[in-house]
C-alpha cells in the first residue's frame, strides 16, 4: 500500500501541475522579477496547489481509515486557501500568521494532537499542562515559516521538504508506524512530482501555496510520529529539519543584531549566502540538498544511538551548523566567534613556537 500510495500522488502531481500553471496565469498568481528575487522574468506561483490536490486525493482513498483524517485535512485547506490569496493579491505578515494559527488550532482542537509531556533522559518526566497548546502551536507556525523562508531558488524547498518526510517515512517504518509512514510518502509522492517542473529552471514555483502548506503538514506529520516521547526523541524531528529551523533561527539573530523587524524580507538567506560566495544556483540547490539529507542520516543515526551517542551527535551537529554559519555569513560578516577564537588560539600557537 505504501508504494501505490507514494505512486497515486505522484502520477496525479505530474499530471495536474500544468494545468495549475494555466490556473495561476488566469488568477493572476505571477511572481515579477525585483531586486530580492533571482528569476528574470514573469513566472507563475500558486504551484503548490498541484502538492495539495494530489495529497487530497491519495490521501481520502489510502488514508480512509487513518485517525484525525478530517482535522488534517480541514487545517491544510485553511493553510492552502491563506497560501492562494497571498500568491494572488499579497497578504500582510500578521493576516498569513493568524490563518497558520487558526489551521493549528484545528488540528490541535479537533484532532487533539498536542506535546503534552516529555520523559527527561535521567528520569522523570516533564508536564507542560497549560503551555502544551502554546508549545504545539509554535512548533506548527514556527515550521511552517521555515518551509516558507527557505524557498528562494529553484526546487529548494521541494526537495528539501521531500528529503526531510523520507527521513520521517524512514522512522515511523522503524516504528511501526504505518499512518505516520503513508501520510509522509503521499506528500513526498506528490512533491517529487511537482518537483519535475520546479527544479532549475523552473516553469512554476510553488508559491505561499505550495511552501505554507509542505511546511504545516510536515509539522503535523512530526508531531503525529514524535510526540510525548522522551527529550532524546523529540530533538528527532528538529534535526530532521535542521536546514530550514537552522536558516530561520539565524534569520532571527540577524534581523535582530541589525534592529529590522523580524518579518522584514532580506537577501541573507542560506540560499542568498551560498550563491553570494560562488556557487551558481544549481550548484547552491544541490548542496543544501546534500546538507538537508546529512541531517536526515543524522536523525536516524541519533534515534538509534545510546544516550551519551546521541549527546555527541548533537553537540557536532550544532558545531558544524555554527562553523557553516560564520563561513558564509548568515548571520553577518562580522559574526564569526569561533572562527576568531580558533585564529587567536592559531597565532598564539605560531608565536609560541617561534
Amino acid at each position: 500500500m505504501l508504494l501505490w500510495a507514494f505512486l497515486t500522488a505522484f502520477i496525479l502531481s505530474i499530471i495536474l501541475t500544468p494545468f495549475v500553471i494555466r490556473l495561476a496565469y488566469k488568477m493572476g498568481a505571477t511572481d515579477k522579477p525585483n531586486e530580492r528575487k533571482v528569476h528574470e522574468k514573469v513566472m507563475p506561483r500558486m504551484g503548490g496547489l498541484a502538492i495539495f490536490l494530489s495529497f487530497f486525493i491519495a490521501y481520502v482513498i489510502f488514508g480512509g481509515n487513518f485517525p484525525n483524517q478530517v482535522p488534517i485535512l480541514l487545517g491544510a485547506l485553511v493553510i492552502i486557501i491563506i497560501g492562494m490569496i497571498d500568491d494572488i493579491y499579497e497578504l500582510r505578515a500578521r493576516t498569513k500568521l493568524l490563518g497558520q494559527i487558526a489551521a493549528a488550532l484545528i488540528i490541535i482542537l479537533m484532532g487533539g494532537l498536542e506535546v503534552e509531556f516529555i520523559n527527561l533522559p535521567f528520569g522523570g518526566m516533564l508536564e507542560f499542562g497549560m503551555l502544551s497548546i502554546p508549545i504545539t502551536i509554535l512548533w506548527i507556525v514556527g515550521v511552517t515559516n521555515a518551509i516558507n523562508l527557505i524557498d528562494g531558488l529553484d526546487g529548494l524547498a521541494a526537495g528539501v521538504s521531500s528529503i526531510a518526510l523520507i527521513t520521517i517515512s524512514v522512522m515511523a517504518l522503524l516504528m511501526g508506524d504505518l499512518f505516520v509512514a503513508t501520510l509522509a510518502l503521499i506528500v513526498t509522492g506528490g512533491t517529487l512530482g511537482f518537483l519535475k517542473y520546479n527544479f532549475y529552471p523552473a516553469k512554476v514555483f510553488m508559491g505561499d501555496t505550495g511552501s505554507l502548506f509542505l511546511g504545516y503538514i510536515i509539522a503535523v506529520i512530526s508531531l503525529l510520529g514524535f510526540k510525548n516521547v522522551t527529550m532524546i526523541s523529540l530533538i528527532v524531528p528538529i534535526i530532521i529539519l535542521g536546514v530550514p529551523l537552522s536558516d530561520t533561527f539565524f534569520a532571527i539573530i540577524r534581523r535582530v543584531i541589525n534592529k529590522q523587524p523580524l518579518a522584514a524580507p532580506d537577501k541573507s538567506h542560506l540560499h542568498h549566502c551560498l550563491v553570494r560566495v560562488g556557487y551558481s544556483h544549481r550548484e547552491t540547490v544541490i548542496l543544501i540538498y546534500a546538507l538537508a539529507a546529512s541531517f536526515g542520516l543524522a536523525a536516524i543515526i541519533f534515534s538509534l544511538a545510546t544516550l551519551w551517542g546521541a549527546l555527541l551527535i548533537l553537540g557536532i551537529l550544532i558545531l558544524t551548523i555554527e562553523i557553516i554559519v560564520e563561513k558564509i555569513g548568515l548571520v553577518g560578516a562580522n559574526y564569526q566567534p569561533l572562527l576568531k577564537m580558533y585564529n587567536t588560539a592559531k597565532n598564539a600557537n605560531v608565536k609560541n613556537k617561534g
